[in-house]
């Protein structure tokens, strides 16, 4: 299991290293030359994998076994063996990005029974439900956010821009040094980028992803810088059974964190002939400029550092506070959407979130707006709204004042609710001590209108 080290054991020279794999398959003729010869499939893999702070690779499948139901709706199944996840921890990994087009080929149960199954393993499981997903290296802050976009006979693909992923990747951007995006895009077998990928890429590097690591081609696709952002467009297959030339190498991403900087190289790997087992041939220069790490969030005297709680597949996060380089409390789990700070009332400063909770308004859990302070004993609810005064689709301080409160909402109402809406509304807003109050007479500035511009309908 990932384990955060305190602050107190930060060293900024040392360097982090995260090694970042292609597809991983643990199915078909991969499980049959693996359990015909007996050993790991990473077994050349391990020295390299030894050398690194933490591993990452995409898997692709669900654990279980493939039943008539889910055999009718989908030819193309990748199922897993729950015992042989273990063999991913002993090669090295310590985290599993899962979502892709086979998150779901044993259904809702087998993506369930693979979360599980990894975090049995000490394996940290990354998807869109729980994403961010944070952890903690030598003091470095790192989160990963899992996309999926390529749809699955049964399962709609993320459609980009989303509202829901930008606030994963504001939080994201908020609370860690690095943000890295793992996407799954493309086509199959192109090894060129396709123009959605890099629209894509630009919308999450404009929105705060640092790196983009991409997966789904099955080949590799050549890295580039976009919008000042190292692209891995595609990593290829890492352990697969496919057998055309191309789909036999693969990149890995090679991250490297020091002093305050990223570097991203990467190294080739190649699988022989009549054979599925990866070996390492050499590094390469991508060409990927090093770039700043992002500061830490703060609050008065506290550095704030996040802890991804894992339960299951639901996740929540827990606040350690940090003062002078020691940790002085925590908080209590919290299922949040987004985390900020601004001088609501012009002089002091508070914690604005959006979290996720049950109301009696709309019987439903739904995103919520809360306003904390924060002292030595830990932060402390100042205010819990439900939605302001119409369901929330978003919100945020805006960057014109630093207390302006921008609004989107749906377009229907607590007394007429319907999700199904697609209509939105742009409201604003201004704290008054004990909640906040609606500005009639207009957005008082431009930010609120660019912001959401996109948006609104």
């Amino acid at each position: 299991m990932i384990i955060a080290l305190l602050l107190t054991s930060c060293n900024r020279q040392e360097e982090v290293r995260i090694l970042f794999t292609g597809d991983i398959l643990l199915s078909r003729n991969v499980r049959q030359e693996y359990r015909h010869r007996g050993t790991s499939p990473f077994e050349n893999m391990q020295e390299l994998f030894s050398e690194a702070d933490i591993v990452i690779g995409n898997l692709e499948g669900a654990v279980g076994e493939v039943t008539d139901s889910v055999r009718d709706k989908n030819s193309l199944l990748f199922d897993i063996d729950k015992g042989d996840i273990g063999m991913l921890y002993e090669a090295g990994f310590g985290i599993l990005t899962i979502e892709n087009n086979h998150t779901y080929d044993l259904g809702e149960e087998g993506r369930d029974s693979t979360v599980v199954s990894l975090q049995k393993r000490g394996l940290a499981a990354v998807h869109s439900l729980n994403s961010p997903y944070f952890f903690t290296v030598k003091g470095v802050v790192v989160s990963i956010i899992a996309v999926n976009t390529i749809s699955n006979k049964d399962y709609t693909a993320r459609g980009i821009p989303s509202i829901e992923l930008m606030q994963q990747l504001r939080l994201a951007k908020n609370l860690s040094n690095v943000v890295i995006v793992s996407i799954h895009w493309g086509s199959e077998l192109v090894d060129w980028t396709v123009k959605q990928q890099r629209s894509i890429a630009e919308w999450l590097a404009q929105n705060g992803a640092d790196i983009i690591i991409g997966s789904h081609p099955h080949v590799i696709q050549q890295p580039e810088i976009v919008n000042g952002k190292p692209v891995f467009f595609s990593l290829g297959n890492h352990l697969f059974d496919q057998k055309y030339d191309a789909t036999k190498e693969g990149l890995i991403a090679d991250i490297r964190i020091r002093k305050g900087k990223i570097k991203c190289s990467g190294i080739l790997i190649h699988t022989a002939q009549n054979s599925f087992y990866p070996r390492v041939v050499r590094e390469i220069d991508c060409g990927l400029k090093a770039l700043r790490t992002n500061k830490l969030f703060n609050i008065g005297d506290f550095t704030l550092l996040p802890v991804s709680e894992n339960s299951g597949v639901d996740s929540k996060i827990r606040l350690d506070g940090y003062s002078a380089g020691r940790k002085v409390w925590s908080s209590q789990s919290i299922p949040l959407v987004s985390i900020e700070t601004g001088k609501l009332d012009g002089e002091n400063e508070y914690l604005f979130t959006i979290e996720k909770h049950y109301s009696t308004i709309d019987n439903e859990t739904d995103i919520r707006p809360y306003v904390y302070g924060a002292d030595k004993r830990g932060i402390h609810a100042l205010w819990r709204g439900s939605a302001l005064a119409w369901p929330l689709v978003d919100a945020h301080i805006s960057t014109c004042d630093g207390k302006t409160l921008c609004v989107l909402h749906r377009g229907d109402s607590y007394m007429n609710i319907d999700k199904s809406s697609q209509k939105r509304r742009l409201m604003s807003y201004r704290w008054n001590g004990f909640g906040f109050s609606g500005i009639i007479d207009s957005i008082p500035c431009s930010d609120c209108n660019d912001f959401y511009a996109p948006y609104l309908k």
